[in-house]
């Protein structure tokens, strides 16, 4: 039996562990928070408060409150019970989220499974062998001391084995994968604030679709009233035929509007069906009305600084950030030699009669070194593509940041816009609807024909249908602004605690 003595070998190595050797490689520090204090420019910002005034004189008016957090439950802000549970049933059942939580689940084994590589690594060996020897191999002659010409040996015993980690490469390696665990629970948050920004954007988007064609039958009721007061004029000679073909005409073509309308409707309520997690064919969501929701009259801001510590998105950047400077110190531990320790222990006999006696014991201790010496170059290309990788990663995170910053400033114009088109629309609709009445008075006196009837029609169709249009614009785009501050997954109970 070869035996190594650890002496000499140890003594040094047990020097460098009492000097406290630090992982090599960056230590990561998480991105400055963003200097800027707002969102959109002086000029933007004159505009929207120009625009807040114009909104309220409309009784239509919407302030964003700075500095505010999103509440967990941010769509009760529109006051609707069905709209409540619709989102509730979408939590519970949504693939999406069940999946992101697997996700994350594997993702901490794979940090427990890094983190085992600080231990000592102890298994339990069982050899049963045939061998044959010769006795020259020994310096014997074999016809002075003949050997068997086989024989059957048995070992039983424990090994165990222990990388000192000097240079913090398995450290490193735990920090990545702890950073990807990271990453995966934030993309877990992301599909929480993206399933309910998408439940709700399609749960008004069912009601916006729903008073549309509600506007398109009260249409066709007009047009269905305007055409029987022009053939009972045709009857009693008052009116010439080509009143009564153009009446028709429009009765035929506002009732092209319904089929495009209800294709609508029915990809909405299938895509909300989706998102609770059921068959299109096996649930139908609730009848959801316009005019039942309440449009959140103060919208919750976030300061430009918080905001990247509340984004999904910014803070699984972070993570990647994070493994990406890690993955420097696993390469950098790769240029530096590998230690490692093993031991073992084991009962040997030939023929089992004394394997657990003291003269079958066979034990090693032994202290292994490995330096890289000639590898062409690889481990330190793999550094550098570490370090390409780290730089990568800050470019995404800094992008990510941005877009954010430019989502929320465009969001916040939108609302602005939305205000001056929805006051708009309704001075139009109301103006379209006096005009309308009136034509029809001077029609039925006779004093126009049908045509300026018809085309009384066509600008009430167009401002009723346009001023709903904005209405649910406005919904949706208040639906973006709740969702981009982080939709409140800090406040949501997503079972994430393995």
């Amino acid at each position: 039996m070869t035996w190594l003595r650890p002496r000499p070998v140890m003594a040094p190595l047990m020097a460098a562990v009492a000097c406290g050797c630090a992982a090599v490689g960056p230590n990561f520090k998480s991105p400055a928070p963003p200097s800027t204090l707002r969102y959109v420019t002086p000029i933007d910002t004159a505009e929207t408060a120009a625009s807040a005034e114009v909104t309220g004189s409309a009784g239509l008016r919407q302030s964003v409150v700075l500095g505010e957090r999103v509440t967990a439950q941010w769509w009760t802000l529109f006051r609707s019970p069905q709209l409540d549970g619709v989102v509730r049933q979408a939590i519970a059942g949504s693939p999406t989220l069940e999946a992101a939580k697997a996700r994350l689940a594997q993702a901490r084994e794979a940090v427990a499974q890094a983190r085992a590589a600080l231990y000592p690594q102890v298994g339990l060996s069982v050899t049963d062998a045939e061998e044959k020897q010769s006795a020259a191999a020994f310096g014997l002659s074999p016809q002075t001391f003949p050997l068997p010409s086989s024989y059957n040996i048995f070992q039983v015993g424990p090994t165990a084995s222990y990388n000192l980690d000097l240079f913090g490469g398995v450290r490193r390696q735990i920090e990545a994968r702890s950073a990807q665990a990271d990453e995966h629970s934030d993309q877990l948050d992301a599909a929480y604030m993206a399933l309910t920004g998408n439940a709700v954007a399609e749960a008004i988007r069912i009601a916006a679709t729903r008073a549309q064609l509600a506007a398109v039958d009260e249409i066709l009721g007009l047009d269905r009233q305007n055409a029987a007061l022009v053939a009972e004029e045709r009857r009693v000679g008052e009116a010439p035929d080509p009143d009564v073909v153009v009446a028709r005409s429009q009765v035929a073509a506002d009732e092209t509007l319904r089929p495009g309308l209800e294709q609508q409707l029915s990809v909405a309520r299938h895509a909300l069906a989706v998102l609770v997690g059921q068959a299109p064919g096996d649930w139908s969501p609730p009848d959801f009305d316009l005019a039942t929701l309440t449009l959140p009259g103060q919208v919750p801001v976030s300061l430009p600084s918080e905001l990247v510590h509340q984004r999904p998105d910014i803070l699984a950047a972070e993570a990647r950030l994070h493994a990406a400077s890690a993955q420097i110190g696993v390469a950098t531990a790769q240029l530096y030699p590998a230690i490692t320790l093993t031991a073992g222990a084991s009962a040997s006999s030939l023929n089992g009669g004394v394997l657990f006696s003291q003269n079958g014991l066979v034990w090693s201790i032994a202290a292994g070194v490995t330096q890289p010496v000639f590898d062409a170059g690889r481990r330190r290309a793999e550094r550098r593509a570490a370090l390409a990788a780290f730089r990568a990663a800050a470019a995404d995170y800094r992008q990510t940041v941005l877009q954010a910053f430019g989502q929320v400033a465009d969001l916040l114009q939108a609302l602005s816009h939305d205000a001056d088109l929805v006051a708009g629309q309704r001075q139009s609709l109301e103006l379209a609807a006096s005009s309308l009445r009136l034509q029809r008075i001077d029609y039925g006196r006779g004093g126009i024909g049908v045509l300026p009837v018809v085309d009384a029609e066509r600008q009430y169709q167009r401002a009723k249908v346009g001023y709903l249009q904005a209405q649910a614009q406005r919904y949706q785009d208040t639906v973006q602004l709740l969702v981009a501050m982080g939709g409140g997954w800090w406040g949501a109970d997503l079972g994430r605690r393995p």
